[in-house]
């Protein structure tokens, strides 16, 4: 398959492209910046000039390929439900360049929209919210609505996705750590969230993107909760820093943003996603790359 990838020289996008290659797939990825260019040639993909905000640049892309992983998207929290609006739109456009195909589209979302039960274990067929619950949940109604148009379209709900180097939002919370010079965690730190090696997820894409189930939801869940506790030792350790307990009223003022997430148990299964692709994670988990994590001692 030729699969146009959007955020292809990202973290998850990087991992992505090598894994499909190595599989055999030709990949033609999007890049908007000349200093992404090179290392995408280099990876043995083909560069599509672009950018999220060009919708043409998007169906131009799209137009061009077999299939489409739509794994771009702003972290910027500042600016977090903008962001999610944005992607509803660049979802839309891929749609509609897909329309009228049975070209499978992936977009991606997270695990933590899965779950309206707080502690619930989140499975790939459940519940979901709806945007103006979690905005993030935009990407999922953008996906519904395309596949109304016919179509082929599945979902990659996202948990921690980590190696030495990134762990999801357990980096911006190292980073918090450093700067509040204490490794705090709610209560008695029993908030937990998936998490996944990149590896793992990128073949998950790949298995995804070759059988090219219409209306899949998938879970890239290989463990399904570590606590924040674990999380806070750990990198307690890892700075040289003390850990504490912080009390629920505290939380928003030592994690700012980052409470909408902190605060939240978010376990979730991947038990449908294993079943159906036949897909074992056999990376190291959270803790183990936390344990290992470059550049990260005081």
């Amino acid at each position: 398959m030729r699969i146009f990838i959007t955020g292809a020289s990202g973290f998850i996008g990087s991992a992505v492209v090598k894994e499909l290659i190595s599989a055999g797939h030709e990949v033609l990825g999007l890049c908007r910046s000349d200093d992404k260019v090179a290392a995408l040639e280099a990876a043995g993909a083909q560069v599509h000039r672009g950018s999220l905000e060009d919708l043409q640049s998007l169906k131009s892309g799209a137009a061009q390929a077999d299939g489409v992983i739509h794994l771009a998207f702003n972290h910027d929290f500042s600016t977090f439900v903008a962001n999610c609006e944005d992607d509803r739109r660049v979802i839309q456009a891929l749609g509609e360049a897909l329309v009228g195909s049975d070209r499978p589209l992936i977009i991606t979302s997270g695990v933590g929209i899965a779950s309206t039960v707080p502690g619930q274990l989140a499975a790939e067929d459940g519940a979901v919210v709806t945007s103006a619950q979690i905005p993030r949940a935009a990407s999922e109604e953008a996906a519904n609505a395309v596949a109304e148009k016919g179509v082929n379209v599945s979902v990659m709900r996202l948990p921690q996705v980590h190696d030495t180097f990134r762990q999801g939002l357990v980096s911006p919370v190292i980073e918090l750590y450093r700067e509040k010079g204490v490794c705090a965690y709610i209560a008695q730190g029993q908030n937990r969230w998936p998490a996944a090696h990149i590896l793992d997820v990128a073949r998950l894409y790949r298995l995804a993107i070759e059988k090219a189930e219409p209306g899949a939801r998938y879970h890239a869940v290989a463990e399904e909760g570590v606590s924040q506790r674990e999380i806070a030792e750990v990198l307690g350790t890892r700075l040289g820093l003390p850990v504490k307990s912080i009390s629920a009223e505290e939380a928003q003022g030592f994690f700012g943003w980052l409470s909408m997430f902190t605060a939240h148990d978010m376990p979730a299964s991947s038990a449908i996603t294993r079943a159906t692709l036949g897909w074992e994670p056999v990376g190291p988990g959270l803790l183990v790359d936390l344990a290992q994590l470059e550049g990260i001692e005081g």
